[in-house]
């Protein structure tokens, strides 16, 4: 008679293609995201632009930090990695950059001047640092097996 209380067995590792389906199912997690953060980042260059009988009124900054945030969360959720804030951050802000380049044609999305602009700028690149700082401070995840 032992004293030691009864072992349960212990669980198999997943078989491989339980692990090839969670690979692909995070590389989608990541596709969705980036393309989430261009449609956003579009959506937020056309709503920059709005005016208020001649006024502009800001509707992109509220948007842009909503957006962001949810962008954020998913990307970590999907791809399960600390650094998934990147794969919408990466889109979003080689798109506002292009936006602030001048065409050869004389085109420009988001100008200097334009205080909507800038703040939607300035709202997502925090946005970003603040859940990707998040990220990088919470606590590694406890794992119940069982």
């Amino acid at each position: 008679m032992s004293v030691l209380p009864p072992q349960a067995p212990v669980p198999s590792p997943p078989g491989r293609s339980w692990r090839l389906l969670d690979v692909a199912l995070r590389v989608a997690g990541g596709v969705v995201a980036v393309v989430g953060a261009v449609a956003t980042g579009l959506l937020e260059l056309i709503l920059s632009t709005v005016r208020v009988s001649g006024t502009l009124v800001g509707a992109s900054v509220p948007v842009v930090v909503l957006a962001n945030v949810a962008l954020s969360w998913f990307a970590h959720a999907a791809v399960g990695r600390r650094w998934a804030v990147v794969l919408p951050a990466t889109p979003w802000f080689v798109l506002m950059g292009a936006a602030a380049i001048r065409t050869s044609e004389g085109d420009l999305l988001l100008a200097g001047d334009n205080w909507v602009g800038l703040a939607m700028i300035v709202a997502g690149a925090m946005t970003f640092a603040v859940m990707g700082f998040r990220q990088v401070l919470a606590p590694p995840p406890v794992r119940r097996d069982g």
